[in-house]
């Protein structure tokens, strides 16, 4: 066998069907597009990333990503008030493992806020990572101390 003698077998290669070249070449006149509409005419098919009505993607993308509705790096904190310290023991540490171990925190790995809803009737020696002015007042009032965790 030569290299001159290789061809296709049969049926694996066809002819580009040439349309729009008469009536004689079988696709004249309309060019298979058929008669009027939208798909007759040129230019149809549609522009790229349209989705027949839905907001495209790429203008979806933001909402998506949450790009300027819900600020990315945002620090979602553990919201603990006053009154709820009151199930702790006179002179007790109130520490973020504490309160875990108390079940009074939603989210393990997020910071700790006192906030000044509510009366403390102990004293108590909090550590948080942030402490309302409100509650600041009512702890020291009690008889506590407020340590601010970084």
């Amino acid at each position: 066998m030569k290299l001159n003698e290789l061809v296709p077998n049969e049926g694996a290669k066809k002819n580009k069907k040439r349309v729009g070249r008469g009536p004689a070449a079988g696709q004249g006149k309309t060019a298979g597009r058929g008669t009027k509409g939208y798909g007759a005419r040129s230019g149809s098919g549609g522009k790229l990333y349209r989705q027949g009505g839905n907001l495209p993607f790429f203008r979806r993308l933001p909402f998506i990503r949450g790009e300027g509705f819900t600020p990315p790096n945002q620090i979602v904190y553990n919201e603990i008030n006053v009154e709820q310290l009151n199930r702790f023991k006179k002179n007790a540490e109130v520490t973020p493992e504490t309160l875990i171990a108390e079940k009074m925190v939603s989210y393990k790995n997020n910071p700790i806020a006192i906030l000044g809803r509510g009366e403390l009737t102990v004293a108590l020696k909090v550590k948080a990572h942030r402490v309302t002015e409100g509650a600041k007042q009512k702890i020291e009032a009690a008889g506590g101390s407020i340590e601010i965790i970084s």
